[in-house]
């Protein structure tokens, strides 16, 4: 089976800096990934842009029976994620190798 690839913005993912993320997920899902790793460990802050970024992944990969994993969440983005709801939706774990950790249980 095929490791996950990994993604690991830094610093800011905002309506000015989320252009190039956005990009790079979009390249991945397109080259036909199916099992992600959303590390946001290096990030300071998340905005709504980010999110959208999250649940476009997300989304492709339920419609491809793909997996998609988020760690790293700080305080601040971890709120971000609760208020939006997309604890609930998502998996979310601490940090990386619990992520890796998730794609060798499954």
């Amino acid at each position: 089976m095929e490791s996950p690839l990994i993604v690991a913005p830094e610093g800011r993912l905002d309506s000015n800096t989320s252009s190039g993320f956005e990009k790079e997920v979009r390249e991945l899902l397109a080259g036909g990934a199916r099992r992600l790793i959303m590390d946001f460990s290096g990030l300071d802050y998340m905005s709504s842009a980010g999110l959208r970024i999250v649940l476009l992944a997300a989304k492709r990969m339920k419609a491809i029976s793909g997996k998609l994993v988020i760690c790293g969440l700080n305080d601040t983005i971890t709120e971000v994620f609760e208020i939006s709801g997309f604890l609930a939706s998502l998996t979310v774990v601490a940090d990386r190798n619990a992520a890796l950790r998730a794609f060798a249980e499954a």
